[in-house]
């Protein structure tokens, strides 16, 4: 059945008066025209989500106040917040944009317009996207969509494979999926109504492939080549131990070869499904050549307009199920003639649920309802994850492993997903969704001042390197007790600067005391979450500090 475009407003329930909004909000001019706003063009819609890291409910999620480009990218997208993105794009600050896009004015703008994403939300979209655009619409998701909440965890990943099932996915790639291990991410792939493609993962000893690298579907005609781009990095990023016979890495002869070969099946576009990180993608296809589009993932980028390098559209669709990313394509003797974009906001407060998704999610859910639903503590401040450089819930986290192990100093990795507290209650389900993954085992030990200060040298150098392909994605860890300061422009060794533990110079050979979790070796400690969850009951109220190191340019 096909729909009109004013009937597709109507089955979202975007209506006049219909949307759950603020009047401050209503008062800014929301309509379902500017909400959805799109030229529908060419033969051809390819819808796209990534980073979703298995939340299935709406929920809050704060961009980061930094997020630094080095060499050919300073200063330009992704690398762009605040302000200097809504002056880049046009957006007018207090809007619906300025808070999809930016933490400016996060905490008033939340308020009015309420929390995004929710796959019963996402599948309404995509369901009325299918109708509007009847036998035209190809969908895919790049990767971390299994794992990064409690549920994901409990059920190894399942309960997110019936999800991307019922939502008529066609084809996926990778990352913190590989963390389950390999016999079980194998069980998972067994369980998907779709393929999982990868090029550029192999057996670690013969180098044959472990995944399907491409698959070719026809969509109205238009034969369209999908290559599988898993992130290069994981057994560097994550435990070697849980992959230890496969090997991975961008692999660009691999991928140039790839390319050719399904060029040779007479598709008419190549689209390459990427969990390498947006700066990687842009690298990646201004060296591979005869790639149409790359949809990318990892490193949790919301562009709201694709970036073109060369023949190439690069699309980074945000994170945490906030987005949908929608590309329509006129495609014309095996050439992109004419495109039109959004990036859609999944406003869960505009939007109708789709029933069927949110009945499965809601038996998903229901038997850990009670144990999610526990109230663990209240937060006097913002609790966020992502930035370059800090988050107040890793300060949380390093507070609850400071006070469990009575060190000197803690580690928090730099992961760049969970979502963001509002101020008041917080939930056994938040704590979850920053410390969910198959290692979360914490541990106690000791090392050295020129030990720490590689590690941080190393760490910096993961994110500032200007090469694209020395940059493995995530932030700055996080810590409590340290203090030190990051020349952004130096090379690697002579970047950290003024460390200090406790507030006291750093002694190059004093040995300190320190705690952290998600370690890439097997730890005896708790659980982290056990140790967080605790610390907030006994707490009761919490205020965190926020630890930031200081940036020097």
């Amino acid at each position: 059945m096909s729909v009109s475009r004013r009937e597709f407003i109507q089955m979202l329930s975007l209506a006049a008066g219909s949307f759950a909004l603020t009047p401050a909000a209503l008062a800014k001019g929301l309509t379902p025209s500017n909400l959805l706003k799109f030229e529908p063009k060419g033969n051809l819609t390819i819808l796209h989500t990534t980073d979703s890291h298995a939340q299935l409910v709406p929920i809050y999620y704060r961009e980061p106040d930094t997020n630094i480009g080095v060499g050919r990218n300073k200063g330009k997208p992704p690398h762009l917040t605040g302000t200097a993105l809504l002056n880049y794009y046009g957006f007018k600050r207090g809007s619906l944009d300025a808070y999809i896009y930016t933490c400016d004015e996060y905490l008033p703008l939340a308020k009015e317009f309420g929390k995004m994403g929710g796959f019963a939300y996402i599948a309404s979209l995509i369901k009325n996207i299918r109708s509007e655009r009847p036998g035209k619409v190809l969908y895919i998701d790049t990767g971390d969509t299994l794992q990064g909440s409690a549920t994901s965890m409990w059920t190894r990943g399942e309960d997110m494979v019936s999800v991307m099932n019922k939502l008529g996915c066609e084809a996926i790639t990778g990352h913190w999926e590989f963390t389950y291990g390999e016999k079980r991410l194998l069980e998972l792939i067994e369980m998907m109504n779709f393929p999982f493609i990868a090029q550029n993962v192999h057996d670690a000893t013969w180098g044959d492939p472990i995944f399907k690298p491409y698959v070719i579907k026809t969509v109205n005609g238009v034969s369209v080549g999908i290559i599988g781009q898993a992130f290069p990095y994981t057994p560097i990023a994550n435990p070697r131990r849980l992959i230890p016979n496969w090997s991975m890495g961008i692999q660009e002869q691999n991928m140039q070869a790839v390319v050719n070969e399904v060029r040779s099946k007479k598709v008419d576009i190549v689209v390459v499904a990427s969990h390498n990180g947006f700066d990687v993608d842009k690298k990646m296809v201004s060296r591979v050549k005869g790639i149409d589009v790359i949809m990318g993932g990892h490193t949790h980028d919301g562009v709201p307009k694709p970036v073109r390098v060369g023949n190439t559209l690069v699309i980074g669709s945000g994170c945490y199920g906030k987005y949908l990313s929608r590309l329509d394509l006129e495609v014309k003797s095996k050439k992109i003639v004419d495109y039109s974009y959004r990036l859609i906001p999944v406003m869960s407060n505009m939007i109708e649920a789709d029933r069927e998704m949110a009945g499965l999610i809601n038996d998903i859910r229901k038997p850990y309802k009670e144990k999610l639903d526990e109230v663990v503590g209240i937060s006097e401040d913002l609790l966020y994850r992502r930035g370059n450089l800090d988050g107040t819930f890793d300060d949380l986290i390093c507070d609850a492993l400071v006070d469990h192990y009575e060190v000197d100093f803690a580690f928090s990795p730099g992961f760049r997903w969970g979502r963001t507290v509002l101020p008041g209650a917080v939930t056994a389900e938040d704590v979850y969704s920053q410390t969910a993954l198959t290692y979360p085992n914490t541990y106690k030990s000791s090392l050295k001042g020129k030990v720490l200060k590689n590690i941080l040298e190393d760490i910096t150098d993961n994110l500032f390197n200007l090469d694209p392909y020395k940059q493995q994605g995530g932030d700055i860890v996080r810590s409590k007790g340290l203090e030190f300061s990051i020349r952004i422009n130096e090379k690697m060794g002579n970047r950290i600067h003024g460390l200090a533990v406790r507030g006291k110079p750093v002694d190059m050979n004093k040995k300190y005391s320190f705690t952290g979790w998600a370690s890439m070796a097997v730890q005896p400690g708790p659980p982290v979450y056990d140790i967080v969850l605790d610390y907030m009951r006994k707490k009761k109220k919490i205020k965190v500090k926020l630890d930031r190191p200081k940036l020097v340019f």
